[in-house]
């Protein structure tokens, strides 16, 4: 079998050197580095970070021939074993690359292993070579025979699933329902501490919302046999990836530090854990198998993430972990988000599935402008979708449990035709408005699906006049980082990068100089302005509009607040009618 022996010694430098010993049955063998990690829609040519490529035969070097810059083919004189030997840069710190230094090592393996034709459904070894005093936290069983160094993946999928995290950590173990569960952190303060150790109460409480996976799903225990959370406590990350035995999550030790710092961390944990269901092993069709040289494009990510990032919110609820006017203040922090995005109006939803691969994870300052994360807007069809089908007397928890009985529990992969059938099975008139929520930019009823909840939203007007842009400061005073296609910005003629220098003759030195003009009793008068836009000054004339609506609270509705009580606790626990 193919056996992959990782040198991680080298930390200081941060270079991982891969060493891949393989027997060929074929005189040909071609081979490929992945161009990208299932769960992070993005060609990031991992190959960029690859150097010094050798294969040795029988003693003597061979060349292989490059066909892409991904991938090789060797022509081999003989079926003797190989070597393929490479060095790997790991120097950057995010749940989908490779990271390795003094303190830690963590190696997301597409960016790792290379890919042999012919052996993609064959066992593949895996050896490490560590600092002295580190270990290895590795999702995969442990190795059959007493002695046996190492681990062994069924397929190279298997493989590329398992993301390696080494040093000198601590393992803490617990289980849910029976299934042994690992936590492991890395990056405590200078002084040691890591916040979540001196919480005794961490992993009961996520115990708690694991079990609430497992109920929202309708099963008595997780899908996988072992399950390992990694965390990456940086200065101020965000993120998490997830895979069938594990997940790797990234937060940041200041927001932790804040009071819904806890709560927040527990529904990225819920996120990437119930994605051990939707989205791994209830997989759209068009990710079965992975293609990992190049972009497939899937209409579907809309569920896989947007249904995943809505019940994130709720399960800590659902598992007794916080309270019902916190749950309600994160969905109406999502819901602002998403009525405040003016690329809602530009791209649909299934656009924004299909464009992920080019859009989303590739933003600039423009990007609010044209698009709407499938996250985002993903969640708010949830959440529509969701009280819509409690009036039918199903819900969102029917929709996941059915699908995962027809498709996921037998690796079938859906479509989103599937999908709409599975909706419509519980609301028939789905069958027509689920499509049009998918291909349009109008907004789904919130209003009228909160109000059956007893909730509505309130709009909040801003606390300066409407200049439609968004200033922040630069190295040398106040610059334009975001600019609204419509507003009193784009007609003055300003754009993203602009210096502002002097309003009215007065020198800006700060976005506070700028405000203080703005004021929202102010009169609506013109203002010169005096800008420079590539090194060239400017003069032109903003004239500002009446303060714009600046977030949305969700919010009980008084007068059928007792009325609505029950209905709204049940949705709220993701209580299944």
């Amino acid at each position: 079998m193919p056996a992959f022996h990782l040198d991680l010694t080298a930390c200081h430098q941060h270079l991982v050197r891969v060493r891949l010993s393989h027997t060929p049955t074929r005189p040909s063998l071609g081979f490929t580095l992945p161009g990208w990690t299932p769960g992070s829609y993005l060609i990031r040519d991992y190959v960029r970070q690859l150097e010094g490529l050798t294969v040795v035969q029988a003693g003597q070097s061979l060349e292989p021939r490059r066909l892409t810059p991904s991938r090789w083919q060797l022509e081999l004189p003989t079926l003797e074993p190989l070597e393929i030997s490479y060095t790997l840069l790991a120097a950057d710190l995010t749940v989908r690359t490779c990271h390795l230094n003094g303190d830690h090592g963590f190696l997301a393996l597409a960016a790792v292993l290379l890919e042999l034709d012919g052996e993609r459904w064959s066992p593949h070894a895996l050896q490490l070579n560590l600092p002295p005093d580190w270990q290895a936290f590795v999702p995969l069983p442990p190795p059959d025979r007493a002695g046996s160094e190492g681990w062994v993946a069924a397929t190279f999928d298997q493989l590329v699933d398992t993301p390696i995290e080494v040093g000198p950590h601590r393992s803490h173990p617990f289980q849910v329902a029976g299934v042994p569960h690992r936590w492991v952190t890395w990056g405590a303060d200078l002084a040691g501490v890591d916040p979540l150790e001196s919480d005794p109460l961490w992993l009961t409480d996520l115990e708690q919302v694991c079990l609430a996976c497992c109920r929202l799903m309708g099963v008595e225990r997780p899908a996988a046999p072992h399950y390992l959370f990694v965390l990456h406590l940086t200065d101020s990350g965000y993120g998490g990836l997830e895979h069938d035995l594990s997940t790797v999550l990234q937060f940041g030790r200041r927001a932790l530090a804040r009071p819904a710092g806890r709560r927040k961390l527990l529904q990225l944990a819920a996120h990437e854990y119930l994605h051990q269901w939707n989205v791994r092993r209830l997989r759209p069709a068009e990710l079965t198998p992975y293609r990992y040289d190049q972009a497939v494009v899937v209409p579907t990510l809309w569920f896989a993430e947007g249904i995943t990032s809505y019940v994130d919110q709720l399960l800590p609820h659902s598992a007794g972990c916080c309270t019902e006017a916190e749950v309600l203040e994160d969905l109406g922090a999502d819901l602002s988000r998403y009525l405040l995005s003016p690329g809602r109006q530009v791209q649909s939803l299934r656009a924004s599935s299909e464009e992920a691969w080019v859009k989303l994870y590739q933003p600039d300052a423009h990007s609010p402008n044209s698009q709407i994360s499938y996250y985002l807007k993903g969640a708010v069809l949830a959440l529509v979708l969701d009280l819509h089908l409690r009036r039918a007397g199903s819900g969102l928890p029917r929709v996941l449990r059915e699908l995962w009985a027809s498709h996921g529990a037998v690796g079938r992969g859906y479509r989103e035709a599937d999908l709409i059938e599975a909706f419509a099975r519980q609301a028939p008139d789905l069958a027509e408005r689920l499509p049009r929520w998918l291909d349009s930019c109008e907004d789904p009823p919130l209003q009228a699906c909160l109000a059956d909840v007893g909730l509505r939203l309130q709009p909040k007007l801003g606390r300066s006049q409407h200049l439609g842009c968004r200033l922040e400061a630069g190295a040398d005073g106040v610059t334009l980082a975001r600019v609204a296609r419509e507003g009193p910005a784009v007609r003055a003629g300003l754009a993203v990068g602009d210096e502002w220098i002097a309003l009215n003759g007065v020198r800006l030195r700060g976005v506070d100089d700028c405000m203080e003009l703005f004021q929202p009793e102010a009169p609506l008068t013109a203002h010169q302005l005096l800008f420079c836009r590539d090194g060239l000054v400017r003069s032109t004339t903003l004239l500002p509009e009446p303060p714009s609506v600046e977030s949305w609270r969700l919010e009980i509705v008084p007068e059928t607040a007792v009325a609505t009580a029950p209905q709204r606790r049940r949705w709220l626990t993701l209580e299944a009618p």
